[in-house]
């Protein structure tokens, strides 16, 4: 399922802004755009947005330190590919029906 911005802040409660900033510096990090121009992120992007926001947060590092992790993590990802799709389709499962339970709490 694609998400919106607003979905994406949502779910990770980083800023919209912040989120365009990670666009710029972290390679490979560029959700795609709709006809409208507004940007719409994969499974991909949010798991990479939760990856670097405990990178800075939890672990502090820097941004360029977070990014040189997520470069080295990506090599990683590439020797063990079936158990990491795996887990991004589960992680997809858990955001939609995240996304759903606050949807229905606000009403």
């Amino acid at each position: 399922m694609p998400y919106s911005i607003g979905q994406i802040e949502e779910l990770t409660g980083i800023k919209s802004h912040v989120l365009r900033y990670w666009e710029e510096v972290i390679p490979g990090f560029a959700p795609q755009k709709d006809f409208g121009g507004r940007r719409i992120y994969s499974q991909k992007e949010l798991d990479m947005i939760l990856r670097l926001k405990y990178l800075i947060n939890e672990k502090k590092f820097t941004i360029e330190g977070a990014r040189d992790q997520i470069i080295a993590e990506s090599e990683q990802v590439q020797n063990n590919f079936d158990a990491i799709h795996e887990i991004h389709s589960i992680r997809e499962e858990l955001s939609d029906a995240l996304l759903r339970i606050q949807k229905y709490k606000k009403k």
